[in-house]
């Protein structure tokens, strides 16, 4: 099914053309693009050169080995007739550097924040009542020493957050609803956050903080920010939340701090690699709380991007500005914002 459709610039027509789709995220994409007149839709696997996009205008794609493995050079006729690139997650690491020679590339920025935010929510209400351990197996615990011992409190405690966009922002919301004292290290100093102490850099918002959640997208920047040295500025006791990127984290320097107690505990959602080999420490390390990539699963991530894709789409065929556009990683003014 082929039939036609109109992109414009506002106040504009322009000579009708086809608009072809290629969507490689497995996301049924017709219903939420309903009320457009009907594109050419074709769906294919991003697992094997998902470069090859044939007469494509638009490509819906995600993160996947074939794209990490992807060669340094760009196939030749790239970008072909690709006018934008969809990227359906927030990251844009997995990604080479000429995928971005694309006129328009926009990402899902924001679409799983929500759920992230109740995963960082959980890990630290777990960690503070853990209440799985208190469970009472008859009378006698009721005065045992555990059933006697207090629960923990997040009652005077400091949440730091190393960057504050979509996901930054969640977390805040929650956490301001518990009473946390929040932190925030962000490159950005263009608007103040109300309720919010802003801090000069990552060891600076390791010493002042009880839980940091780590928030940043990964690139030059920002890899292997927490390292030895900042990793030593930490307060004693602190929790280490890692919902971003793996390589955001030295660790081997993360297992030295835990060891030797310079932190507490580390919840991890995600690592470097993914999936770790077996036999890695991080499997067995009682002070860590390893997750296969999770966080963003849940709630509703998948209607929230679709919707997004939609309104880009509505967007491109009048002329109107893309959301969530990006030039390149190494062209994003503010690292430290995802």
């Amino acid at each position: 099914m082929s039939q036609v459709l109109e992109r414009v610039s506002p106040g504009e027509a322009l000579e009708a053309r086809t608009i072809r789709v290629l969507n490689q995220i497995g996301l049924d994409l017709t219903d939420a693009v309903g009320l457009l007149p009907q594109a050419v839709f074709r769906s294919a696997s991003r697992e094997e050169a998902p470069w090859q996009v044939g007469d494509a205008t638009i490509l819906v794609t995600g993160p996947s080995s074939a794209w990490r493995q992807a060669p340094a050079t760009p196939p030749e006729g790239w970008p072909f007739n690709l006018e934008w690139v969809q990227i359906a997650s927030s990251g844009v690491d997995g990604f080479p550097a000429w995928l971005f020679d694309v006129p328009e590339v926009t990402t899902g920025r924001g679409v799983t924040a929500e759920a992230i935010a109740d995963y960082v929510l959980a890990a630290i209400l777990d960690d503070v009542k853990n209440l799985s351990s208190r469970h009472a197996h008859g009378p006698e615990d009721y005065a045992s020493a555990d059933a006697l011992k207090p629960l923990g409190t997040l009652d005077g405690k400091t949440l730091g957050l190393a960057g504050f966009g979509a996901i930054g922002g969640a977390v805040a919301r929650r956490a301001e609803a518990f009473g946390l004292e929040l932190r925030v290290c962000r490159k950005s100093r263009q608007a103040e956050l109300p309720g919010i102490a802003s801090v000069d850099s990552l060891p600076d918002l390791l010493a002042a903080s009880d839980i940091v959640v780590l928030a940043l997208p990964l690139d030059d920047e920002t890899r292997h920010c927490v390292d030895r040295r900042a990793l030593s500025h930490a307060k004693p006791g602190l929790h280490l939340i890692n919902v971003a990127r793996g390589g955001l984290i030295d660790q081997e320097a993360l297992i030295e701090a835990l060891s030797s107690g310079i932190v507490r505990l580390a919840t991890l959602d995600v690592t470097e690699p993914e999936p770790l080999p077996a036999g890695h420490a991080f499997y067995s390390h009682p002070a860590i709380r390893l997750t296969p990539h999770i966080a963003w699963s849940g709630g509703q991530g998948r209607e929230r991007l679709a919707a997004l894709i939609a309104g880009n789409i509505r967007n491109f065929l009048v002329g109107e500005s893309l959301v969530n556009r990006i030039e390149s990683p190494s062209k994003i003014a503010d690292p430290l914002r995802v």
